[in-house]
């Protein structure tokens, strides 16, 4: 078994800006498994927030002991970019070995489309007003918010876009105090959920505020792991591979927090169809999907995913699984 890491950059299509940031392009990491004439794929997205970067996952990469399998893979490698990027490609390797489809191996039904939102970066009202318009046939638009003077762009977008459901991601950008005062605002402009609106691990505070609409964990929520934490301070989670570890820690949060009452969000990082292809497969069923990664680049895998007025569609075998 060999494993190979090659850091790759996908141009984005526009600025991408949230609250920590702004950036023009995708950096990931593509890993290829290769063992018995068959090769198998994944991506990881380094994420400075959780203290990678391109060097030290292609380090941890580096170091892990080959053979090996899923199971084994767990206990190597901790949740987070590197270990996502190696069990997605051995996912990819065994079902190309046994010639069958990933969800045939993990025994999960024939997924379908799904739903995704598309992500309005975080820009002045009038940008976020014209972004909102140009996308308000999309039926699920997720904005990007986070700083104390939200409200103006919260209006803006609803009025680009007056038929569209709304999403709120805050990237832990406000305090207590200020999504107090959103919060009867978002019900007002029709937001259905809003994603980490206070910082991980100064999140007490939603135990004991009301939450007038659901509350999704991001940052919070890494693995399954995580969920005791959750309890009491959240209504939802966001599953995101690159925080998982991979599609088998994905798969086992989903049972598990299903199990507790959460409802399920799956997202991404910024990255392209091979990063989102394992995810279309967590996402089935869940009550947001937002895997529109590929949607913002300007350049892709080939063949790349297919979005249309279904949704994301399951990946063809040729992209991966």
């Amino acid at each position: 078994m060999q494993i190979t890491v090659t850091p790759e950059t996908f141009r984005l299509a526009q600025v991408f800006t949230i609250a920590r940031g702004s950036r023009t392009e995708a950096k990931v990491l593509t890993v290829t498994v290769s063992e018995g004439g068959f090769v198998g794929r994944g991506e990881c997205v380094p994420y400075a927030r959780y203290g990678e970067s391109l060097e030290s996952v292609t380090a941890q990469i580096e170091g892990v002991r080959t053979p090996l399998d899923r199971a084994e893979l767990q206990g190597a490698l901790p949740a987070g970019a590197a270990r996502n990027a190696v069990d997605c490609a051995l996912w990819d390797l065994e079902a190309k070995a046994r010639d069958l489809r990933v969800w045939e191996v993990a025994g999960l039904p024939a997924p379908g489309p799904e739903i995704t939102a598309y992500t309005l970066s975080l820009d002045s009202p009038d940008n976020m007003r014209a972004a909102a318009a140009k996308n308000a046939h999309r039926p699920l638009l997720k904005i990007k918010l986070g700083t104390p003077d939200d409200m103006p762009r919260l209006e803006a977008v609803r009025a680009g876009a007056p038929e569209a459901r709304i999403i709120v991601d805050a990237n832990e950008g406000w305090t207590a105090e200020v999504y107090a005062d959103l919060a009867p605002h978002l019900l007002r402009l029709g937001v259905a959920m809003v994603e980490q609106p206070l910082p991980a691990g100064e999140d007490d505070m939603l135990a004991e505020i009301a939450r007038p609409l659901p509350v999704c964990a991001d940052e919070s929520c890494h693995d399954r792991a995580s969920l005791p934490d959750l309890r009491g301070k959240y209504d939802m989670v966001n599953i995101k591979l690159d925080k998982t570890g991979g599609l088998t820690e994905a798969l086992a949060l989903r049972d598990a927090a299903r199990a507790e009452g959460y409802g399920i969000m799956v997202g991404c990082m910024v990255g392209s169809s091979l990063a989102m292809a394992p995810a279309v497969l967590v996402a089935q069923g869940a009550a947001f999907t937002d895997l529109d990664g590929p949607l913002l680049l300007a350049e892709d895998r080939e063949p790349p995913l297919m979005f249309d007025a279904a949704g994301v569609h399951p990946p063809v075998a040729a992209l991966w699984g």
